[in-house]
């Protein structure tokens, strides 16, 4: 069954981030930012979905990030997707990207960190540098301040992420940390100093 989410805030719950309708090029947006002061990585912080619960299937979304005018020197437009989020926002599945340390970034080690997947809480980013993980991120051929399409494919403990309509994925996830059975709702993550805008959000539910 596929759902098409409508783009207004009354749609989304506001998880640490303030969720508004805007106006881009004559096409009405949602606009997601970074609320509170939060100053560990890979927090709760995104816009959830209501009334919405997902196991398996494809999520589709469009979007694009822009650094806000007061971001730090280390944000990098970090934009994405949560998946399978439960109730009281404590454990969730997600993806993320980096725009700046794509297509545009001559630093080779910051390519190699493009997108991002990671499990809350116990599984950010600092977790996988810390022990040496590399399979979860990868280069992505994004810039900052563009328009993209995101598909997550779900199935069980696997994911696949795809940007752009290419062929493979940017990034094959084979065992997500909390497994199989987890089931919960889907909605839009974004960090510290970017402005996430979203155009479109398509969900199929293959249970």
């Amino acid at each position: 069954m596929e759902r098409q989410i409508k783009m207004t805030p009354e749609n989304f719950t506001a998880v640490h981030t303030t969720v508004e309708q805007t106006v881009l090029n004559g096409k009405s947006v949602l606009r997601v930012v970074k609320k509170d002061k939060i100053n560990i990585y890979d927090e709760n912080t995104y816009a959830k979905v209501n009334n919405l619960s997902f196991h398996n299937g494809i999520i589709g979304v469009r979007m694009k990030s822009n650094l806000l005018p007061d971001a730090p020197d280390f944000a990098r437009g970090f934009i994405g997707i949560v998946y399978r989020a439960n109730e009281t926002d404590s454990e969730f599945e997600s993806f993320y990207v980096r725009p700046t340390n794509g297509r545009n970034c001559e630093d080779p080690v910051r390519r190699s960190h493009g997108c991002q997947y990671f499990s809350y809480p116990g599984y950010t980013f600092n977790y996988f540098r810390e022990y040496g993980i590399t399979e979860y991120e990868a280069p992505v051929d994004l810039a900052l301040g563009e328009w993209f399409t995101l598909k997550a494919v779900i199935k069980d403990s696997s994911a696949k992420f795809y940007l752009n309509q290419e062929k493979e994925p940017v990034l094959f996830v084979s065992e997500m940390k909390h497994g199989i059975g987890s089931h919960g709702s889907l909605g839009i993550f974004v960090d510290i100093g970017t402005e996430a805008l979203i155009s479109e959000i398509k969900v199929t539910s293959m249970d």
